[in-house]
């Protein structure tokens, strides 16, 4: 055996061991970037979901400065899920159709409340009762959302999601500039045992 050889057969169990504690790295990191005002500290975590869960919301027709009827459409994808009390929970959606009403791109940076049903990937649903907060920083849009799960999965249960997204056209049809036909954020959501 050469000796570049034998220094590869050595290295390939070193590689491994590299790649795990990366990993391993990787993961604690991530658990700590829930940071302590996470609603972990709470009570116990029932179920979260991380990116790539998304939000999108379609508008008929497109939003614009000057107020006109529109309806939404409103489609969010939730998984990767985990639940520490619903091991098979995975995943899951809320769909929603808004009727039409009179509305700006500027609703679409004010709060207020607002009732979704998750549907669950194992046949359970959550019916989550919400305050929304929205603010722009910089070219990005942040839309929190706290609240209880009101019925179903959970209930009783807080729930914080944030959604997070781009806010370039939102800005531009507020300034008149242009018109939003649909949003796209990423979303992260707890539900948390009180």
């Amino acid at each position: 055996m050469t000796p570049s050889t034998e220094t590869a057969r050595r290295a390939g169990p070193l590689r491994v061991l590299t790649g795990l504690t990366g990993l391993l790295l990787l993961l604690v990191s991530l658990l700590a970037a829930a940071g302590p005002a996470s609603a972990r500290e709470n009570g116990l975590l029932d179920a979260t979901c991380i990116p790539p869960s998304s939000s999108n919301v379609a508008y008929s027709p497109p939003l614009t400065n000057l107020p006109q009827s529109t309806t939404a459409t409103i489609n969010w994808q939730l998984g990767p899920c985990v639940s520490t009390s619903v091991p098979a929970l995975t995943s899951g959606t809320v769909t929603d159709f808004v009727t039409p009403r009179s509305r700006t791109c500027l609703d679409l940076l004010a709060s207020g409340t607002e009732t979704k049903i998750v549907h669950w990937n194992t046949g359970a649903s959550s019916t989550l009762s919400m305050g929304r907060t929205v603010t722009v920083a910089g070219a990005t849009l942040i839309v929190t959302h706290t609240g209880t799960v009101t019925s179903g999965l959970f209930a009783g249960d807080t729930v914080v999601g944030t959604e997070t997204g781009v806010a370039a056209d939102i800005t531009l049809c507020t300034l008149g500039l242009g018109t939003v036909s649909s949003t796209y954020n990423v979303i992260t959501l707890e539900i948390t045992s009180v």
